[in-house]
């Protein structure tokens, strides 16, 4: 179903959740209220906060925020005069009880989030979210590792735990368009529920993969803040703005603010540049987890090892989210050969 002219598109923003990951999870209270403010200005839809791997995010394997979660919460939400309040959740790492507090403080929509082959494991978090009253989104993750119809077989399982909307999450920014195609323009025609649609621009696709989405029948996309995310970052907000408005594609936001908050905030206080530089391409080439990106950078330069084959060798063996504990251990195996 190809996009109908005049259909509001629901954008969500995941510069202070996403953007986490640039900033290994460092964002002050206060620089996260002048970002959502300039959000909210724009008129966005949602705006996503939560530590980078969601709610409860904070340990010794992803690393700990500079402030808790209910802070980050209670700070934004005091701001949002038109957006709504969103936070992320992998099930393993979030619990019932993290809902509970982010309900508390505010939070209106919660995503879900597995690998793209274990949307069994969110069965009791949507379910539970649904009776919550929340705007209750699943989020297949790595969703480039299988065919479109296996991803399919498993938003259905999301749809009939009772999400409201099902996401293909291209976290590795490996999709190219025609996959991107494909896999939106199956779920559109498969499932009842809304479909969404969140990438990174580790291959240079991120505006060209969420416009395609939306052409062929997305509801909701993500984006952030000059990018602002794990690897080479998200679709870039105000760029797809522009584009949006350019193609006549609703989104009711206002271009202008973005481009104040990308230029002004987000860019002055990222640590490198958010871009698709070598390593990050190597992200999207080797279709490894984003979020690896620093973790990696990290390991290759306390073992002496070039990060690309590092990052080759994470995407031959497979490794998702969870499991950024691997990327030492492939450090010293290539320390070996």
């Amino acid at each position: 179903m190809p996009y109908t002219p005049g259909k509001k598109i629901i954008v969500n923003d995941c510069t202070l959740r996403d953007g986490m990951h640039a900033l290994a999870h460092q964002y002050s209270v206060e620089q996260m209220v002048g970002i959502a403010r300039k959000l909210d200005e724009a008129r966005i839809d949602l705006i996503e906060v939560s530590h980078g791997d969601g709610l409860n995010g904070n340990s010794f394997n992803y690393g700990f925020s500079a402030h808790t979660e209910l802070e980050y919460l209670h700070a934004v939400k005091a701001e949002l005069k038109h957006a709504r309040l969103a936070a992320l959740l992998l099930p393993g790492i979030g619990t019932i009880e993290d809902m509970k507090m982010a309900r508390e403080a505010g939070v209106d929509t919660i995503r879900i989030a597995t690998h793209c082959t274990e949307a069994d494991i969110a069965a009791q978090h949507i379910a539970t979210a649904r009776e919550m009253g929340f705007d209750t989104v699943g989020f297949l993750m790595m969703a480039h590792m299988i065919p479109t119809a296996e991803l399919l077989k498993q938003a259905k399982l999301m749809e009939s735990y009772g999400a409201h909307c099902v996401y293909i999450t291209d976290s590795a920014g490996a999709l190219l368009m025609e996959e991107t195609r494909e896999r939106v323009a199956a779920f559109r025609s498969e499932l009842e529920c809304q479909v969404g649609f969140h990438n990174h621009n580790n291959l240079g696709l991120g505006v060209a993969n969420t416009v395609i989405a939306i052409e062929n029948g997305a509801d909701r996309v993500d984006g952030s803040l000059a990018g602002m995310g794990a690897g080479a970052g998200n679709c870039a907000l105000e760029v797809l703005i522009a584009v949006t408005n350019r193609m006549n594609i609703r989104t009711d936001i206002e271009l202008y603010p973005l481009i104040d908050g990308a230029d002004q905030l987000v860019r002055p206080i990222q640590q490198r540049p958010v871009q698709t530089d070598g390593n990050s391409l190597m992200l999207g080439y080797a279709g490894v987890y984003s979020s690896f990106l620093l973790h990696t950078e990290r390991a290759a330069q306390r073992f002496n090892v070039d990060p690309r084959d590092i990052l080759v060798e994470l995407g031959r063996r497979k490794m998702i989210g969870g499991q950024e504990d691997m990327i030492v251990d492939v450090a010293i195996d290539l320390l070996k050969q």
